[in-house]
């Protein structure tokens, strides 16, 4: 995590510092499709780097009603907050520079500075036995393969082409830490998944960004994250998924209702009772693009 030291120990929370602080604009993250900037945070004699999103910034989209991306982004951050697995960077909607948006934690990946660009995640060339080659993008957590089957420690996405007729098998990491993320983004229907978007720091979290495009009230589900598809949940996952079914019938859902509409909260709770009702991870359903491309 970005200087841990400079977020404040007391007193102030992390969220206050976010809203209440002010912002100071560094620079626009390279190669992101909407603004996006960096920038410092200062709040009573306290600071830390986040990320701005101005809803002034986002490019229309036309299955999102337009200037709704950053209330998205703060209710993934909500959601994962009542998972109690905090897997999304706190994020709060506030007033900036460029007008209301979204305002999220910097997080720094191992090695890297903060204005590096959170979609410059970082992967090793050869990521362990039979792993061919490391996506870059993919925090070392995903790969391609030149084989029918992953390794141990790895699960399989599908066959992706490469060029020039070849095509690799995709794989992630058999790492917890993703299987979790995998159920979050199927309660909040992520339909962009990609390497890019996993942040792994140097204390051995690992989070998620970039959650604009969630929370369609249509099976939008695409990610990198299929290893799971069809297997059992967890028992910790069933316990969180049983904590979220109650907090949407009270304050969380009240909380969803002033940042998504009626329908996609309805629907929010839909895929909620219906993991629960099924115990188990869901399957591609064939009626959207499963895998996002290039993963990066």
């Amino acid at each position: 995590m970005s200087a841990p030291e400079r977020i404040p120990p007391r007193g102030v929370t992390t969220a206050e510092l976010l809203a209440e602080g002010e912002l100071t604009v560094r620079g626009r993250i390279r190669e992101a499709s909407n603004a996006v900037l960096l920038c410092d945070v200062s709040y009573e004699g306290r600071e830390a780097s986040c990320v701005y999103k101005p809803v002034a910034g986002e490019r229309p989209l036309w299955d999102f009603p337009d200037g709704t991306l950053a209330q998205r982004e703060v209710a993934a951050y909500e959601v994962s907050e009542a998972t109690g697995w905090g897997l999304v960077p706190t994020t709060v909607l506030r007033d900036g520079p460029y007008g209301r948006g979204m305002c999220q934690l910097w997080i720094e990946p191992p090695g890297d500075e903060p204005g590096d660009g959170h979609d410059d995640g970082s992967a090793d060339g050869d990521d362990g036995e039979g792993i061919g080659e490391g996506i870059d993008g993919g925090a070392g957590l995903l790969a391609l393969v030149d084989a029918e089957e992953p390794g141990e420690g790895w699960k399989a996405v599908g066959l992706a082409e490469v060029g020039e007729g070849r095509t690799a098998l995709l794989v992630h990491a058999d790492d917890e830490r993703l299987r979790r993320l995998a159920v979050l983004d199927a309660v909040i229907n992520n339909a962009d998944r990609k390497g890019g978007h996993l942040l792994p720091t140097s204390g051995g979290r690992l989070y998620g960004i970039d959650h604009g495009v969630t929370f369609n009230a249509e099976n939008k589900l695409r990610t990198l994250l299929w290893g799971w598809a069809g297997e059992k949940l967890t028992a910790e996952a069933v316990e969180a998924l049983e904590g979220l079914r109650d907090a949407l019938g009270g304050p969380l859902g009240v909380r969803l209702g002033e940042l998504i509409t009626e329908a996609e909260l309805d629907a929010t709770r839909a895929r909620v009772a219906g993991l629960l009702a099924s115990g188990r991870h869901p399957e591609p359903s064939g009626e959207w693009p499963a895998i996002p491309w290039p993963p990066v």
